[in-house]
C-alpha cells in the first residue's frame, strides 16, 4: 500500500518556481530518499507536500488527498517531519521534549507512551544519559537525535526527515544513518531528503535525484549508488573509488 502518493507538485516563491512537475511515492515499509545539489528544491518538496509552502498538484496521504495540513492535524494523522532546524525546546529537557512529540496521543489518551519513551532511550542511549539536561545546551549530534526522538514519539506512519546530516561530524552522521537503518528494519516508513547522496542511497530501497527543481533520475537505491552519472555528479572522488572507479 502506498503510503504517500505525489503527482505534478510544483513549489513556488513569489515568481520563482523551486519545483516542477515532480511526481513521487511512498510504500508502507520502505525508506525512499530525495537527493540532489545545494538549491535543487529538494526541502522546497517536503515543504510542498506538507502545505508549508505554496504549491500546487496533487499529494495523497493513505490513499486521501491531503487537504487540512496544519502541523498538529498532521502529526495525529502520523505524518511527522524532522525539520532542517529541528526547532526543539531549547529551555525544556530533553525527556520533556520527547514528552510533547506525543503530545496528541495523550490528547487521545493512547497507552503506551512510556513504551515507546522507553523504545526511544534504546534507539538513543545518549538521550537517556541526558534525559535531564536542556536540549539547548547540548551537542549538534544529540539535538538531531532528539529531534528524530521526538518525531518517533508520534509514533509516525511516515516519517520525513530534511537534511538530517547537514551541519554534523562524520562520525555521528553515521550513528545517524545507523540509527535510521534500524528504523527501516522495523518497519518505520522513511522518506528522507539529504545531501549526503551516499549514506543516503545506501538506506534507501528506492531514491529520486532532484536538479534544478526536477526529477531527473529514480530507481532502487542499490543502483543508484553505483550509477556512473549519480558517481560523477553527486557522489564525489571516495565513493568513485570505492566503487572500484
Amino acid at each position: 500500500m502506498n503510503i504517500l502518493e505525489v503527482e505534478n507538485l510544483s513549489v513556488r516563491y513569489g515568481a520563482v518556481e523551486a519545483v516542477r512537475g515532480l511526481s513521487l511515492r511512498v510504500a508502507e515499509g520502505e525508506a525512499i530518499t530525495l537527493i540532489g545539489p545545494n538549491g535543487a528544491g529538494k526541502s522546497s518538496t517536503l515543504k510542498g507536500i506538507l502545505g508549508l509552502v505554496q504549491a500546487s498538484g496533487t499529494v495523497r496521504y493513505l490513499g486521501k488527498p491531503l487537504l487540512q495540513r496544519e502541523p498538529e492535524v498532521l502529526a495525529a494523522m502520523g505524518l511527522v517531519m524532522v525539520p532542517e532546524k529541528r526547532e526543539l525546546f531549547a529551555s525544556m529537557a530533553v525527556e520533556d521534549n520527547l514528552l510533547l512529540g506525543a503530545f496528541s496521543r495523550f490528547q487521545r489518551r493512547e497507552k503506551g507512551i512510556r513504551k515507546d519513551l522507553e523504545w526511544v532511550y534504546s534507539l538513543f542511549p545518549r538521550l537517556l544519559e541526558r534525559r535531564k539536561q536542556l536540549a539547548g545546551t547540548m551537542s549538534g549530534g544529540e539535538q538531531q537525535m532528539l529531534a528524530i526522538g521526538r518525531a518517533l514519539m508520534a509514533r509516525p506512519r511516515l516519517l520525513l526527515l530534511d537534511e538530517p546530516s547537514l551541519g554534523l561530524a562524520p562520525l555521528i552522521v553515521q550513528e545517524i544513518f545507523r540509527i535510521l537503518g534500524e528504523l527501516k528494519a522495523q518497519r518505520v516508513t522513511i522518506l528522507v531528503v539529504e545531501q549526503n547522496a551516499r549514506m543516503a542511497l545506501k538506506l534507501a530501497d528506492r531514491g529520486y535525484v532532484l536538479e534544478a527543481g526536477e526529477l531527473v533520475m529514480e530507481g532502487r537505491g542499490s543502483e543508484l549508488l553505483y550509477d556512473p552519472r549519480v558517481i560523477e555528479s553527486y557522489l564525489g572522488i571516495r565513493t568513485r573509488e570505492a566503487a572500484g572507479g
